[in-house]
């Protein structure tokens, strides 16, 4: 379970879309396993695949390590609440910045197992926070674009700022 290097912003492949898990094998469950040590090392509480350069759609989120973690292979929102919420967020490939983001409150989504299983899942919170920023980014959206203009550009800005002076 090695540590992968992480994608930092603005790599061009954080905007570009995964394809659709197919193969429900060990070598899956290896990529999960290697997600979570490297969400962990971050440190974060999300991670998909393409944030360590694997253009396919899966996502490994721990809210709470006492609970574990949970992996979403393919995952897709099937429904979302008109009442959302705002909340802090940031990302493991631009570590130093956030900025609040309005998402939907309540969502459910449809997704498979490591073994292939489907599986759905309604959520709120924290959790369907996690999960509309981690689904965002499966489909090729960076949580930055989230933002008005000038708060993106500014977040960009304090980022390569942090880079150059860390």
């Amino acid at each position: 379970m090695p540590i992968r290097s992480i994608l930092r912003f603005p790599d061009a492949r954080l905007c570009m879309a995964a394809a659709p898990v197919e193969r429900f094998d060990q070598e899956l469950a290896a990529l999960a396993d290697d997600l979570l040590e490297t969400m962990r090392a971050a440190p974060g509480i999300g991670i998909t695949a393409p944030h360590i350069g694997v253009l396919q759609r899966l996502t490994v989120i721990e809210l709470d390590p006492a609970s574990g973690p949970k992996i979403y292979v393919n995952p897709e929102i099937v429904r979302s609440s008109a009442d959302t919420v705002s909340h802090t967020e940031g990302s493991v490939s631009m570590p130093g910045i956030t900025e609040d983001v309005v998402r939907a409150h309540l969502i459910r989504v449809r997704y498979r197992t490591l073994s292939g299983e489907v599986d759905e899942t309604e959520a709120d919170g924290l959790l369907s926070i996690c999960l509309q920023h981690e689904i965002d980014q499966l489909d090729g959206m960076f949580w930055l674009q989230r933002l008005s203009r000038l708060k993106r550009e500014r977040a960009a800005k304090r980022f390569a700022k942090l880079t150059r002076s860390g």
